[in-house]
């Protein structure tokens, strides 16, 4: 990601972090005042939200340095490394709410529905919302993957206050109380779900998954009239930090010189259709027809 892509992710990680505190404030304190475990319990999600983003900009801040001599590949990881950190965090909340609802079970309390508490859900839940969407575009437009796992996990806010909406409207209209600790679990299972995907996203990163498909890299290679075929293709990394590998076959009797203009234009093409910050590393190798006797080795020797 360039300097200025990092500081650009920087801003809309502090605009965001006022946001969720802003959100999770609200949420705990009139869910305390009228006794809604549902409320609560989204309130702290909502905090957590915030805390996801004080670990983004660590992880940012990270990112953001440049190659040395010990890191000849960048510091990108972090910001994987980041999103990580960010499911454990989410797994703990969901577990914390998953405790907190079991014992409402035992101890059920009758919230105290308000209007107050129906507008602060109302208003809390556009704020989720316009979080949400701004942060995943942003994330997108950046091919940021921070800021894509934390609208992951501020999505889950939206649909977890339509939950809780729902809980204090059901109470309000008479339904019983033990509603309102089911709505926690319900609450818990989006956090779980939450962290779930964001913790797949990011270790599938640094357990160097597949990014691409390999018959779409083949179909550009091959594209070229030069290239007679292409084996041992990978792919690795993410959208931000893409690496490509793979060997070409070419005519043995092509050139240095032309073998590395074809390389270029092979990368070229790779970036303008796949990722254009794909780092794309080819070996070159001579092509054997099926009934030649010749092989690799011998025909570089004798060349």
């Amino acid at each position: 990601m360039k300097k200025d892509n990092y500081k650009i992710v920087r801003q809309v990680l502090l605009i965001i972090l006022i946001a969720n505190l802003l959100v999770a404030i609200l949420k705990i304190i009139i869910g305390s005042m009228i006794k809604s475990a549902s409320m609560t319990a989204d309130g702290f999600h909502s905090l957590s939200d915030g805390s996801s983003n004080i670990v983004g900009l660590i992880g940012i801040q990270l990112a953001s340095k440049p190659e040395d001599k010990e890191h000849p590949y960048g510091h990108n990881k972090f910001e994987t490394l980041s999103g990580l950190f960010i499911s454990v965090m989410l797994f703990m909340v969901g577990g914390k709410v998953i405790i907190s609802a079991i014992n409402r079970f035992n101890n059920p309390v009758i919230p105290n529905i308000t209007t107050l508490s129906l507008i602060v859900l109302l208003f809390t839940l556009g704020i989720n919302l316009f979080v949400s969407v701004t942060e995943y575009k942003k994330g997108k437009e950046m091919n940021s993957q921070i800021l894509i796992s934390d609208s992951m996990h501020t999505r889950s806010d939206i649909y977890v206050s339509l939950g809780v909406l729902a809980t204090l409207m059901g109470v309000k209209l008479g339904l019983p109380p033990i509603i309102d600790q089911i709505a926690s679990l319900i609450v818990a299972c989006f956090i779980l779900h939450a962290a779930y995907e964001i913790f797949k996203e990011n270790s599938d990163v640094l357990v160097d998954k597949s990014t691409v498909d390999i018959e779409v890299i083949r179909d550009l290679v091959m594209s070229f009239e030069q290239v007679r075929d292409a084996h041992n293709i990978r792919s690795r990394g993410s959208q931000n930090d893409m690496y490509i590998d793979l060997h070409i076959m070419v005519d043995p009797h092509l050139s240095v010189e032309k073998s590395h203009e074809l390389v270029h234009y092979i990368e070229e093409v790779i970036k303008a259709n796949i990722n254009k910050n794909a780092q794309v590393i080819a070996h070159i190798e001579p092509f054997i027809a099926v009934n030649s006797k010749a092989t690799s080795f011998e025909l570089v020797k004798n060349s």
